[in-house]
């Protein structure tokens, strides 16, 4: 409960004064350097009172390749005389909005597709003391192949495979029908569902959890608050049916601060099913019993990582563990643990309500079921989009996504957020599939796609991306934390070129150094894929690394604008 505290300081405070810290010590026992250690971890709390206006544009993919520095760039010049009490502008990490970029959050209100002059209008309102008012775009009404229930209206018509299972109890049916489907872990991982289903339930210690990590905090990811907003009864339908297939009895929905209407229509379902007595305990009279509640998360893109999730639930820094012991012998609480994603839940209740068959028989060129991804960056009509896995790139980009927008051609894609590195665009016909892409020297991962067009620099996305993980390194370890921060010198160096050949090379051999390095002693997946980004434009798009190092130009003509210059003279990590 340790976040609820310091949130409801927060609130009447604006920050978290240190009486109040001491006051919390002494009601709670904890020790003040405990509170203060939590505290200071997340960037969702303030230990000084911030400015009036505090403004934080979002610095990632997205809104980068959508004019993010050229917004912040702006601003600091239209508040050029302002105090630093009364506006702060600064970078932020991937708000979650990258289909509406670029966002901005104002005193911790997310606005979309944000002009310099709307930006302003907003700052000068929180400045006057008014309220601000977060854009909440209307969710509608969205046709998901993937839903049995798809036009039942009425809460009781849904939930049908939940019912069934309280009455039948056939738990080992399910783990089978699972494992025939070959549902993977659909968060990035791809580990099988049925097997650490199966091995949770076959674990002696009690008590067990079901946790789902909706902390979708990586640039360009941006499915789960779909599926959230959408499809809230599949995931809980999900998660149930894992709990009372394992043996679990508590869930908990772990999902980002910035998803406010998620958290309250995920609230509202919740609600109606306690009512229904579809949760809870004894089940429809089954004699089985299973509680689900709702999890905020205190910030942080570490926060995705599953041990650094079980921290934070536990009122922890969320560093990440030494594995093993796994989470599924030594979860939450040191107890066996089901962690899967929101995708993985709600393929669960599709599986076993239509058949291994029909699930099967979805995907394309061999591969199962739909996947949903989410497409961004420069895209005529970015989105959240459900095709059939094994799609090809092509066929998502040009046909759901409307192809490159303002009559551009393709230059490269991410098929996952930085952590699946760049492709070029004589890739596009790889398909959405976990081999493949593989295969292809990339990642399905969480189906993150990011579009950059032929106006793009990839020495330049290669930086983002390298910053990114830079800024959101817990620091635990050594070799993600000094070695993340020493990858983006590096880069920096590189933008800003040209440098003699010999530093060049000697420099190539440091990067491979730090990749070699930070992929096997990194304690997480964090500090293992920092290189990915660099690696891939190096592989794919050397001339144009080259024509930075050695001939001190960009040939996209972005490396040397002022407002890439202005914001990389002042850009500092943005973890404390």
């Amino acid at each position: 409960m340790i976040f609820d505290d310091l949130r409801a300081i927060q609130l009447r405070h604006g920050f978290l004064p240190r009486a109040e810290l001491e006051g919390l010590s002494q009601r709670t026992q904890m020790p003040l350097y405990q509170i203060h250690s939590v505290a200071s971890f997340y960037p969702h709390f303030h230990l000084a009172m911030p400015a009036r206006a505090e403004v934080r544009v979002c610095a990632d993919m997205s809104c980068h390749l959508n004019g993010a520095p050229e917004l912040r760039a702006e601003l600091e010049r239209r508040f050029a005389g302002s105090r630093a009490e009364e506006v702060q502008i600064r970078d932020v990490s991937c708000l979650g909005r990258c289909d509406i970029a670029p966002a901005v959050a104002i005193n911790d209100q997310i606005f979309t597709e944000v002009s310099a002059d709307r930006a302003e209008q907003i700052t000068r309102t929180a400045l006057r003391g008014d309220a601000l008012h977060e854009d909440h775009p209307a969710a509608g009404r969205a046709a998901c192949a993937s839903d049995p229930y798809a036009g039942d209206d009425a809460i009781g018509e849904k939930y049908r495979v939940l019912m069934d299972l309280t009455q039948s109890k056939a738990f080992e049916r399910v783990l089978s029908e699972l494992k025939l489907s070959e549902l993977r872990g659909m968060g990035g991982a791809g580990f099988p569902t049925s097997l650490k289903w199966d091995l949770v339930r076959k674990e002696p210690g009690t008590p067990k959890y079901v946790v789902c990590n909706a902390d979708e905090s990586e640039p360009g990811t941006i499915k789960d608050r779909f599926i959230m907003t959408h499809l809230p009864h599949l995931l809980i339908e999900g998660m149930a049916i894992a709990g009372l297939v394992t043996g679990a009895k508590t869930g908990i929905l772990y999902i980002r601060h910035e998803y406010h209407p998620q958290e309250e229509i995920l609230g509202e379902e919740l609600r109606r099913c306690y009512q229904l007595g579809l949760l809870g305990k004894n089940i429809l009279q089954s004699g089985l019993d299973f509680d689900l509640q709702v999890f905020v998360s205190p910030g942080g893109y570490i926060c995705g990582e599953e041990t650094a999730l079980i921290e934070a639930i536990e009122g922890h820094r969320a560093e990440p563990r030494n594995k093993p012991p796994f989470p599924v012998a030594a979860g939450l609480f040191g107890k066996p643990t089901v962690l899967n994603n929101v995708e993985t839940f709600v393929n669960v209740p599709q599986i076993l309500g239509r058949g291994v068959e029909w699930f099967k028989a979805q995907g394309q060129a061999g591969s199962r079921g739909w996947k949903f991804v989410g497409v961004s960056g420069q895209v005529a009509k970015p989105g959240v989009f459900e095709v059939p896995m094994g799609t090809t790139m092509r066929e998502v980009l040009f046909n759901h996504a409307g192809g490159i927008r303002g009559g551009r051609t393709l230059k490269a894609f991410a098929p996952s957020g930085p952590s699946s590195g760049y492709l070029p665009a004589s890739m596009v016909d790889v398909r959405l599939d976990f081999k493949a892409l593989a295969d292809a020297g990339s990642m399905l991962g969480s189906g993150a796609i990011v579009v950059c067009d032929n106006t793009t620099c990839m020495l330049d996305m290669a930086l983002n991306a390298v910053r990114f993980y830079r800024n959101e390194s817990c620091g635990k370890c050594v070799p993600c934390r000094v070695g993340s921060q020493k990858m983006t010198d590096l880069l920096v160096r590189w933008t800003q070129g040209p440098l003699p050949e010999p530093q060049y090379r000697g420099d190539l051999v440091l990067l491979d150094e730090l990749s070699a390095a930070m992929g096997l002693a990194s304690i997480c997946g964090l500090g293992q894929i920092v290189p990915a980004p660099i690696q891939s434009v190096l592989k794919h798009f050397r001339a144009e690394v080259d024509a930075h190092v050695l001939q001190g130009q960009c040939p996209s003509g972005i490396c040397h604008t002022p407002a890439v210059r202005a914001g990389e003279a002042n850009r500092v990590g943005i973890r404390p």
